[in-house]
């Protein structure tokens, strides 16, 4: 008897093993894609031609969204990102994974709004 609850132990090992969460990965995949993204952004920003008439004689000068967003979508982006490589229970990972990259989308949806 005692045989058969051993043999049951590493079968639901190997079983939570197998299907591994990746959120922690995703996660930090996102944080880093974030920077070159935004670096794309504000090159493709400065090519249009309003931005470049503005930057270079200072007309056609749009405001875009406030400057607070993108500073609240970055730290909500890193809080986020803390949470989501931290928390031990995998649905709060996976929430926090959702609200990281949509904070990140926010953050460069703030530097395109500037063309």
């Amino acid at each position: 008897m005692n045989a058969s609850a051993s043999d049951s132990v590493p079968a639901c090992l190997a079983q939570s093993a197998s299907s591994k969460d990746r959120t922690r990965l995703w996660a930090a995949l996102a944080a880093l894609l974030f920077v070159p993204a935004a670096v794309v952004i504000g090159i493709l920003t400065l090519a249009s031609e309003r931005a470049s008439r503005c930057v270079t004689y200072g007309e056609q000068c749009a405001p875009g969204l406030p400057s607070w967003v993108f500073e609240w979508s970055i730290g909500v982006g890193a809080v986020a990102l803390l949470v989501a490589l931290a928390a031990p229970p995998v649905r709060v990972r996976q929430v926090a994974l959702a609200v990281q990259v949509l904070a990140e989308g926010s953050a460069l949806l703030v530097i395109l709004s500037h063309t």
